[in-house]
């Protein structure tokens, strides 16, 4: 079995699959304090709760946003699965050119969901990622890695409010029930809300025009699946898209993980 890790800049993503099929996907806040053994206590816990023993483990597979967390994540595959694992980067194979000015600057997690969507749904295709922050990579019909967008997150728009006013406070992001607030907190509510849905929705049309008019959308983390039925323009809401994107990616570079 593989046992895969998306280290986000909020949450690790981690995920064991047998052959293609994801068993159990789990989510752990990101926390650069955290030693190695604390971690592999926690991913520990996770598995054998789910029924499923460390020694299952054959091969184990890093994509990382996290700089300082991916010799920790390298270190809990080696001391707790008792496997080195691959970790996306320079020299391991995606089967997907990078067309970017500078490939380097490419986060693994965006080069392992663009994999992944083209894997599953064909180009062109755009992959619009809900996380920490909000990102769009658009990939073409021959399967390249064009390039995208990057903004705020919904979330750090929100914190961004409260830090930088005096009496705004912190509210809880929800779709509100009018777009006129009668309340501070109403009110913030619905600017982030559909200011966010119109961020996405113009964002997609853009990329969309420059692709050709016919590119698929398919969308994933942690907020996706809150606001994907509120925009047409997203077919699929797919969860764990980026450790479908590291299964795909781990196939192809077999030899390595030999």
């Amino acid at each position: 079995m593989l046992l895969a890790f998306d280290v986000g800049n909020t949450v690790i993503a981690v995920g064991v699959f047998d052959g293609r099929s994801l068993l159990r996907s789990w989510k752990v806040r990101t926390d650069s304090d955290k030693t190695g053994d604390e971690y592999g206590v926690t991913f520990l816990d996770l598995m054998r709760v789910a029924g499923l023993e460390p020694a299952e483990i054959t091969a184990a597979i890093v994509s990382s946003v996290v700089p300082p967390l991916t010799p920790v994540i390298e270190e809990v595959c080696r001391g707790f699965f008792g496997r080195a694992p691959l970790v996306v980067g320079p020299g391991l194979r995606t089967g997907m050119p990078i067309l970017y000015e500078n490939p380097f600057e490419v986060g693994a997690d965006r080069i392992a969901a663009a994999v992944a969507a083209f894997e599953t749904y064909g180009g062109p295709a755009i992959v619009v990622d809900f996380g920490t922050a909000t990102t769009f990579d658009a990939i073409s019909a021959k399967g390249e890695y064009l390039g995208g967008a990057i903004a705020p997150g919904i979330r750090i728009a929100a914190e961004a409010l409260t830090l930088k006013t005096a009496r705004l406070p912190r509210v809880e992001i929800r779709k509100p029930k009018r777009a006129i607030g009668r309340t501070t907190v109403a009110s913030m509510q619905s600017g982030l809300y559909f200011g966010y849905i119109g961020l996405v929705t113009n964002t997609i049309a853009e990329i969309r025009g420059e692709l050709g008019g016919t590119a698929r959308v398919v969308a994933t983390g942690g907020f996706g699946g809150q606001v994907a039925a509120e925009l047409p323009a997203i077919e699929a809401f797919e969860p764990d898209l980026v450790l479908m994107g590291l299964r795909i990616i781990h196939e192809r570079n077999r030899d390595a993980a030999a």
